[in-house]
């Protein structure tokens, strides 16, 4: 007998096997006990979730001779029928290549026969989305005055396609995402039954890799079992075989990008190539790693949610503390960008090593979110005695100079003392706040407006109207006291409503050059 794959070998055959599905199990199978059965059932979900597996068991049970607790007994003439796929009473349709007019007028004809056994004719039309209008027009009327003894499934991974029109006709039901612990535990059952020695820690991998989607996890499960026949299934073989990466590398590029050690990134990401990973999925995987680690420091209790060891949740609790959570914010910017761009990129590679020249090297970056690692940065050369040389003043004639004096910012020296303390510690103070404020403050320019009033002149209309709000002004004041000590009053405006066009905008630049000297 040919090999049958694990998804099709353990495919379930009643409600009671499906796994991850209870809320509609439960009412399909009190709506066959009670026998309040409906007559257009849609089921909507992604790929792998059981939707075509609980409409086949559900077409058994409605027509087994011998039904218990709403499960189909397996042994009557009906079941075996529809179990072997011989069953004139079950149709099954892909609408994917039977989307016409024509297909649905026949299945409108066929309709008008009662079945020749059993008690329902049951039509499974799969990936319903992809009929056309004509057909969905063709398919209304039987879905409104359908025979009794007619049971219509639908089923499809995008009903936003669907128009209205049927839905309004179908009892909905939305099949979720299977977790990874109840993957797990399945693939736990499969592997005992079929005699596979098999970690744990590969399992969970292969249930994390399979993305809520239990067909997804048995097709890999095999083709991991395919590759080390007759061995043990080991999480390093599982990575092997879906060119995934063990998260201790991901730990040590971390530690490298934050020493700002690019040829040891370099060399690991030629490694990694050299072993044949899949750069892709590592974009994904280290963007996972990097979603842990601002969990970890967004708050304390964050064990259950992290699927990890005890071991690398110590490690991961250590990288947290060696991070700033607006440089990990810039970090995962970066890398789900790439994720986007990586999936039809020729040379996958160079865009790969683009973004950790971008995580070390933050002044090569001119995004605003990369302003303050550039300032760390700075700081860090000062602290080791690296300090750039000043620069010379260039000579203006007369006129050049006067224009200048004109057109100049406000210069940190002119500013008054309480706003001064302010300007001096603004980037900290926008470090502070919440992170939709540090949006919009991150691209506003600041202006002294006197008498201990600042005036904060927003980028656009929208970042104006959201920075005025009460709360947000209360909260950048609150901030400000705290950090400085300072009370101070906040005016705030767009370029378009400014009050004060005349005045001159603080240049941050010039102010963080003016510290600089000013320790040295």
């Amino acid at each position: 007998m040919s090999y049958m794959a694990l998804y099709r070998k353990f495919r379930p055959t009643e409600f009671n096997d499906v796994k991850g599905q209870e809320h509609i199990v439960t009412t399909l199978k009190n709506q066959i006990k009670a026998e309040r059965i409906g007559h257009a059932y849609l089921f909507c979900g992604t790929r792998g979730t059981g939707k075509t597996t609980i409409a086949k068991i559900f077409a058994k049970a409605v027509n087994c001779e011998h039904p218990t607790d709403g499960n189909p007994c397996g042994e009557c003439a009906a079941c075996r029928s529809i179990a072997a796929g011989s069953s004139m009473n079950v149709i099954e349709i892909d609408a994917a290549s039977n989307n016409g007019v024509d297909n649905i007028r026949e299945i409108r004809d066929e309709v008008a026969y009662s079945p020749t056994e059993g008690r329902y004719k049951v039509y499974i039309i799969d990936e319903v989305h992809m009929l056309s209008i004509g057909a969905f027009n063709a398919l209304l009327k039987t879905l409104e005055e359908p025979p009794s003894y007619v049971i219509f499934i639908l089923a499809t991974t995008e009903a936003h396609k669907i128009p209205v029109t049927i839905l309004s006709r179908c009892q909905r039901y939305d099949f979720r995402r299977i977790s990874a612990e109840t993957i797990t535990a399945r693939l736990e059952e499969l592997t005992r039954a079929e005699k596979v020695t098999a970690e744990e820690k590969a399992l969970r991998y292969i249930a994390k890799a399979a993305d809520g989607s239990m067909r997804d996890a048995l097709s890999l499960l095999d083709q991991c079992i395919a590759f080390y026949l007759n061995e043990e299934l080991t999480y390093d073989h599982v990575l092997d075989v879906l060119g995934a990466v063990d998260t201790e590398v991901y730990s040590a590029l971390l530690r490298q990008t934050l020493k700002q050690d690019l040829t040891g990134v370099m060399e690991q990401i030629e490694a990694l190539v050299l072993q044949g990973r899949e750069l892709g999925q590592f974009v994904t995987d280290f963007t996972w790693y990097l979603r842990n680690l601002l969990l970890l420091k967004s708050s304390d209790r964050m064990e259950d949610v992290l699927d990890v060891s005890t071991e690398n949740l110590l490690k991961l609790r250590e990288e947290a503390g060696m991070i700033e959570s607006d440089t990990l914010m810039r970090y995962i910017r970066i890398f789900s960008e790439l994720g986007g761009q990586i999936r039809y990129a020729s040379q996958k590679r160079v865009l790969v090593e683009v973004a950790f020249i971008k995580l070390c090297k933050p002044s090569m970056e001119t995004h605003p979110d990369g302003l303050l690692d550039r300032i760390r940065a700075l700081e860090k050369q000062m602290e080791e005695g690296a300090v750039p040389a000043p620069v010379r003043e260039p000579v203006y004639t007369a006129e050049a100079a006067d224009k200048k004096q004109k057109a100049a910012p406000v210069t940190p020296k002119a500013l008054p003392e309480e706003v001064q303390d302010v300007v001096n510690n603004w980037y900290q103070v926008v470090n502070r706040l919440h992170p939709l404020l540090r949006t919009y403050l991150k691209d506003a320019r600041l202006k002294a407006l006197g008498d201990n009033r600042l005036g904060i002149i927003a980028a656009s209309v929208t970042g104006e109207e959201f920075l005025k709000e009460p709360s947000h002004l209360e909260e950048i004041r609150a901030v400000i006291q705290k950090n400085t000590g300072k009370a101070i009053e906040l005016s705030v405006a767009s370029a378009e409503s400014d009050p004060h066009p005349d005045v001159g905008e603080i240049d941050m630049e010039q102010l963080i050059h003016m510290e600089i000297e000013i320790e040295e």
